[in-house]
């Protein structure tokens, strides 16, 4: 079975870059530009991974994690946030929700092999 993973982020540009790095994963990509499509995105098609912006245009990304935690479909599926934040604040709310952070711009040699190790050792829900 394919990994999915689900990119939430309201760069288009960015997207792409990510999409591209991860290919050799061998992953197939959801894709949601903001909070609320995320939402109804993880419900449906349940990835098995998310990478989460947190700042988006109707509901932040920690709103976002926190409703998914919440809800027994959606919760134990892995979370990496992704943002241009930076502070000591926004990398303790995440972390408290997710199982990484990334500050923009992203190591994306780094990130690759996170997800892999995230994939790979079956904390992925589906």
């Amino acid at each position: 079975m394919v990994p999915r993973i689900l990119i939430v982020d309201d760069e288009g540009d960015f997207i792409e870059l990510v999409k591209f790095r991860l290919a050799r994963l061998g992953c197939e990509f959801l894709v949601a530009g903001d909070g609320i499509h995320a939402l109804s995105l993880a419900r449906e098609c349940k990835p098995d991974l998310i990478l989460l912006d947190i700042l988006l245009p109707d509901l932040d990304g920690l709103s976002v994690c926190e409703i998914l935690r919440r809800q027994p479909a959606t919760r134990k599926i892995p979370i990496i946030f992704m943002s241009a934040l930076s502070g000591d604040v926004t990398k303790r709310s995440a972390a408290m929700h997710a199982e990484d952070f990334f500050t923009k711009p992203l190591d994306l040699e780094r990130l690759e092999k996170r997800i892999a190790g995230l994939l790979h050792t079956g904390i992925a829900a589906n």
